[in-house]
Order: C-alpha cells, then sequence, then structure tokens
C-alpha cells in the first residue's frame, strides 16, 4: 500500500480550510478567494494625444531625397498624416516646433543578441542605448528564448526603454550542439531538444518542430550549422508553409551558399561565407566547428566571377543579404595581437564581398553581429552604417534605407515599420545633421519617437566603465 504523506502545519491546514470556505462562499465571483474583494472595474484607455512635429526635413526611408517644410503628424503610436506645414492640423493637436532638424525612420539592427548568455540587467543597458541612440527594432538572432521573450514583452509594453525586440528560434544538426554557446542558452535542459533551439536529424517531425518554435513567440526560424541541403530545403519548405520567414546563414556546412539560395530562404546573414562557394570542393568545410581562414586573394582582385552568379541569384529571388562587415573588422583588430587565430575573412574581404553584392543590385540590411562596449556612447549599428559608406562604398541614402526599409523587410515587419508613411507605426529620428551628406550624422541625434513616445538624446548617460 502507498502510503500519502502531507507536510502541512496545523496553521497551513486552517488556512487552506478558509480559503477553501471563503472560495465556495464566493462561488459567484472567483476572484474573490484570491485578493478578498472583486476586482475594480478596469478605467477606459485614455484617448491617444495627437501631436504635429512640424518643420522637418523628412528622409522618409524610400531612398527619395530629402523634403523640407513638413509636418508628421502622430495619434498615439502611429503616424496620422504627413502634410506640408501650412496644412490644417486637426483640433486637438499639440505642436512640437522641430524645424531645421531631419527626420528619418527609427534605425533597426538586423543581427543582434540579447541573451547568450543570458543576462538580463546586461541586455537592458544595451536596450537603453539602443534607443537613446535611434533604434527602434532589433533582430535577435538565437539566444535564450526564455530570457528574450521576457525583455521583449517588457520592450513592447514600455516598462524598460527599449527597441522593440523581434527574435528567431534556431535550428541546426546535432553536432552544432557540442558548441557551448548552446549550453548556455539551453541551462536546465538538454541543448538541441529545446523548443527555441532544436537539433534537426532526417528523422525530425517537421511541422512538429516549427509549431514548437512558433510557440516561443519567435518572429522567424534560424537555420544555423552542420545541416545538408535536404533538410535545410525541408525546413524552409515547412516554416514558409506555416507562415514563418527563414533567416539562414550564408553557408550551413556543409550545405554551400548555392544549396541555400536553392532552399529559397528569406535572409542570408554573413556576406563573408559567400566566399565558400568559390573554394574548390575539397577545400570546403564541411562543418561550422572547423573556422578555417579562407584565402583572401580571390576576393580582393576584384568581383569574383562564382561569387557574382550567387547574388545575382539572390536579387533575383529577392534574398535579402545581412552582411555584417563591421564584425570582420572588429575580428580584425583582435587577431593583429601577437598568437592570435585569424578569422574565416578579412575586413577588407567582407568590405570586398559586400561592395559587390551592392553594385548587383541585392538588396543589403544593417546588422552588426557584435556590440561596442556599454561605456561607449553610441551602439555598434552607427559603426556599421559607417562602414557600409566609407568601405563598402554604398551612398548615404543607401546606408539608411538599408537600416530603415529592407531592415524593416529583414524582420518581416515592413508594414509597420521602415518608412514614414500613414499608418505605420510613429519610429522617428530627428537628428540636427544632415545624414544624406555622411551616415555619422547620426550622431547629432537630438530625440527618438518609439511608438509615439519621446525620448531624448540630453537624458543618455552611458554607464562608467
Amino acid at each position: 500500500m502507498t502510503t500519502i504523506r502531507t507536510w502541512r502545519t496545523g496553521a497551513a491546514l486552517a488556512a487552506l480550510a478558509a480559503t477553501l470556505t471563503a472560495s465556495a462562499a464566493s462561488a459567484h465571483d472567483p476572484f474573490a478567494a484570491w485578493h478578498g474583494a472583486a476586482p475594480p472595474a478596469l478605467a477606459a484607455p485614455a484617448e491617444p494625444k495627437i501631436i504635429a512635429y512640424r518643420g522637418a526635413i523628412l528622409f522618409d526611408g524610400t531612398g527619395a531625397p530629402s523634403r523640407a517644410g513638413l509636418t508628421i503628424v502622430t495619434r498615439g503610436e502611429r503616424i496620422l498624416a504627413v502634410q506640408l506645414d501650412h496644412a490644417p492640423l486637426p483640433d486637438a493637436a499639440e505642436t512640437v516646433d522641430v524645424a531645421g532638424l531631419y527626420v528619418l525612420p527609427g534605425l533597426i539592427d538586423t543581427h543582434v543578441h540579447v541573451a547568450t548568455p543570458p543576462d538580463a540587467d546586461t541586455a537592458r543597458v544595451q536596450m537603453r542605448r539602443w534607443l537613446y541612440s535611434g533604434v527602434t527594432a532589433v533582430r535577435g538572432m538565437a539566444d535564450d528564448l526564455r530570457s528574450v521573450g521576457e525583455l521583449a514583452r517588457q520592450a513592447r509594453v514600455g516598462e524598460v526603454p527599449s527597441p522593440d525586440i523581434y527574435y528567431a528560434a534556431l535550428m541546426a544538426g546535432e553536432g552544432f550542439f557540442k558548441d557551448p554557446r548552446t549550453q548556455a542558452v539551453s541551462a536546465g535542459a538538454i541543448a538541441g531538444q529545446t523548443p527555441w533551439m532544436q537539433a534537426i536529424t532526417s528523422d525530425t517531425d517537421l511541422p512538429l518542430a516549427v509549431a514548437m518554435a512558433r510557440g516561443t513567440s519567435a518572429t522567424g526560424i534560424k537555420i544555423y550549422a552542420d545541416l545538408p541541403a535536404d533538410l535545410v530545403a525541408r525546413i524552409t519548405t515547412e516554416a514558409h508553409r506555416q507562415g514563418m520567414p527563414v533567416w539562414s546563414h550564408a553557408m550551413v556546412y556543409p550545405a554551400t551558399p548555392q544549396e541555400v539560395i536553392n532552399a529559397g530562404p528569406d535572409v542570408m546573414s554573413h556576406a563573408c561565407i559567400l566566399a565558400h562557394q568559390a573554394q574548390a570542393p575539397a577545400d570546403r568545410p564541411v562543418s561550422y566547428a572547423s573556422r578555417t581562414p579562407i584565402d583572401r586573394a580571390p576576393f580582393l582582385a576584384g568581383d569574383n566571377a562564382v561569387v557574382q552568379g550567387l547574388l545575382e541569384q539572390m536579387r533575383d529571388k529577392g534574398i535579402v543579404l545581412d552582411a555584417t562587415v563591421r564584425v570582420y573588422a572588429e575580428q580584425d583588430r583582435a587577431a593583429a595581437a601577437p598568437g592570435a587565430r585569424q578569422p574565416i575573412c578579412s575586413g577588407p574581404m567582407v568590405f570586398a564581398l559586400t561592395r559587390q553584392a551592392y553594385r548587383t543590385g541585392v538588396a543589403i540590411s544593417a546588422g552588426t553581429d557584435g556590440e561596442t562596449p556599454d561605456s561607449d556612447a553610441w551602439p555598434a549599428l552607427i559603426e556599421e552604417m559607417v562602414l557600409l559608406q566609407n568601405a563598402v562604398g554604398m551612398t548615404p541614402a543607401d546606408v539608411l534605407v538599408a537600416a530603415t526599409r529592407t531592415a524593416a523587410r529583414t524582420v518581416n515587419q515592413a508594414d509597420d515599420m521602415g518608412t514614414i508613411e500613414p499608418g505605420k507605426l510613429a519610429n522617428l529620428v530627428f537628428v540636427a545633421a544632415d545624414p544624406l551628406t555622411d551616415v555619422s550624422n547620426l550622431r547629432s541625434l537630438r530625440f527618438t519617437l518609439k511608438r509615439g513616445e519621446a525620448f531624448s538624446r540630453a537624458n543618455f548617460r552611458p554607464p562608467a566603465d
């Protein structure tokens, strides 16, 4: 016979009995037993404010030239109208004079990591700096989604100053889950067996795997490493069938860049690893863990013919390139130390590959895959944009599009952000100097609107070292 032991003190039993009695007595009001009284009536939400930002010089994110003498009218978190300064305003409108300021859509970093390993306090420091630097949305590219989900909720409802966070659930081959980062983001569970990071094999029930990823509230599926071409294609097909975008590394080891393109993802990350396609098949690494440097010479001498074929297909299929140039420049600086390991690609090599993609007409988004120290005044996205302009050779207007309209498409949020037009979110950046002259002028930022709420740069101070 099984003996069931309960470990309740007499006081605890008395309290439980009282609770049950109260619950029974108030069956008509199940909340009464929890709170001691019926819940108060909820107040009606306040009427959204209408605010007119008058006198702006507008860059709308489409790549069109700036226009002066415009007023942007917002109602709550949305843009109500974009009109000439002399046009009549709604009766209830408040007016903010922004004469002489340049306004552009909120910036979007399409490649960040906020919880590898999870550390919410550190993440919120980054989130605050992003927002006060003009970044109104980011794309998290594989982390511990238990932490990211809560950070994203806090950001979305305004509990903390932060861009909105959209994020990926990761799929990779079994071999990838030896990576210590996967252990860090799966603590308390088995790496590769969580809904946010799944090991995929030929036996995986892919409809279920994608459904589990969707259940994390992820925006997209990230395909990472150690998967053959057929599984990359099957994941992509099933994710699209279930309405999820697919964000893939440009090479998935052993799946080649060509095989990734054939699968049809929405976005491919890292211009660097497109170069693997130009290697002899015997020289291509078959595992992500190999990290063997690629010979730079075939890519520094001019446009590479093999890569050109890939880029033309990406352009024609509408696949966005999340180039991440800054991270390779940063790796070059680290590799300069005596005895340091050499990165897969050099900064100049990645600049050349991204330049070739730009000239080919591939849509390029601005993603960083790394951050400046917390004590820096500005986040990595500003450096990424300056490199796209100065090292890659993109025009300032095209760099701004990469961080706004194309970035919104990359994050699968083009209906809500990326351009300034009625109906979209009031995510706006106001700067004193013309960013179409030099994107480094983004450092003249005066204030950011995120969902209609203003965040003055004057109120931001980076933490001390």
